[in-house]
């Protein structure tokens, strides 16, 4: 009986989350045994791991567009083709990132609340100072976390801005001179990548540390 009520339970879960009711979520998970804590984690590793991939994404939206602007050869509709395939491929990586991010402000938020409400209940003043002390500098390691991970995001948009600005005047101007045209930022927007790519990889390093903390309590 208890197996086949855990799947239903589950499915629960699942339309919890789709309809955004985060404190029944939260509830719901730990009685499946699932801290908090534990969300939080794992929400920080699926971000850096959406950062990591959105990383690779840029890296290679930016060789397509090199290569249409190296390979005058390349028929225009075709190097149309990529290009914006390369933007969209961009924009789903940035929003992926922005979503786990959105994710992990979220538990975090409920976790803190929790923690802090439960001080209360602390019979010993010893273990409250001890917790409260704990909760501070928990609080404090993951601001640096978050606040890597929003200068990463805020990388995000001057490029994408980028990128969509060079597919469009390739769409309305599918010429030979718009190639040229296109080489001309295409300095610009390698610099403003690999800005993003490292703003991303300090993000990644931070939700390293944050990850390790929790896991060596």
């Amino acid at each position: 009986m208890a197996n086949l009520f855990r799947p239903a339970l589950l499915l629960l879960v699942s339309l919890l989350v789709l309809s955004g009711c985060s404190t029944v979520y939260y509830s719901t998970m730990e009685k499946l045994g699932f801290e908090k804590r534990e969300i939080l984690v794992d929400r920080v590793e699926d971000t850096r791991d959406a950062q990591s991939d959105a990383q690779e994404t840029f890296r290679s939206s930016l060789e397509r567009f090199q290569n249409a602007v190296d390979t005058p050869d390349t028929e225009l509709k075709a190097k149309y083709d990529d290009l914006s395939d390369a933007y969209d491929d961009s924009v789903a990586a940035a929003d992926k990132v922005r979503d786990r991010i959105d994710g992990v402000e979220d538990v975090s938020e409920a976790l803190f609340e929790e923690w802090e409400d439960e001080l209360d209940r602390y019979e010993s003043a010893s273990l409250r100072r001890s917790s409260e002390q704990q909760l501070k500098d928990t609080r404090q390691q993951y601001q640096q976390l978050i606040t890597r991970m929003h200068e990463a995001e805020s990388r995000m948009d001057p490029v994408l801005q980028a990128f969509e600005d060079q597919v469009l005047y390739l769409k309305h101007n599918l010429n030979a001179q718009a190639i040229g045209a296109l080489e001309s930022e295409l300095g610009r927007i390698s610099g403003d990548v690999d800005a993003l790519i490292r703003n991303m990889e300090a993000s990644i390093a931070e939700s390293e540390r944050f990850i390790q903390r929790f896991r060596d309590q």
